[in-house]
């Protein structure tokens, strides 16, 4: 199952990527992020792994990401496991002017291994969808408001 998208964000490319790139900043865009453990590699580069935490009521996520291909400004892929599926994920950013970015997503579902959710991918597919559109339009608003300082 695969999903994708795309969004133009009111910023430059560089203030929208470093946005995406801290991940101090998940919190701020993504329902339910607890925190995001380094586990190894160079951190934020192509082969780090992270352990990734999320609760949403009484229930508690983990998330194993591994970026596969970190070429920002311009391309981030990763790829998430959980034990019950597995999803990778790539994302594209290209400017369209000095002030506007365009970030695109592709988001595809590999393995779902639980009878409840591949129920509800083969019943109700855009279950998948709606989250990850809601977290897009969240950056869009957070990367808008943030004024990034120079240092």
């Amino acid at each position: 199952m695969i999903h994708k998208g795309f969004i133009d964000i009111n910023q430059s490319l560089d203030k929208v990527t470093a946005l995406f790139a801290d991940p101090n900043n998940l919190k701020e865009y993504q329902d339910g992020f607890v925190r995001k453990v380094h586990v190894s590699g160079n951190k934020g580069q192509t082969g780090a792994v992270s352990k990734m935490y999320y609760k949403h009521g009484k229930n508690e996520m983990e998330l194993t990401e591994t970026i596969t291909k970190n070429d920002l400004p311009h391309t981030f892929e990763a790829s998430f496991y959980h034990i019950h599926m597995d999803n990778t994920m790539k994302c594209n950013f290209t400017a369209l002017s000095d002030n506007e970015t365009r970030y695109e997503y592709e988001y595809e579902y590999t393995r779902i291994n639980w009878i409840m959710p591949r129920l509800i991918a083969i019943l109700f597919p855009s279950m998948y969808k709606k989250p990850a559109e809601k977290w897009l339009r969240q950056f869009k608003a957070f990367a808008e408001k943030t004024i990034i300082l120079k240092s």
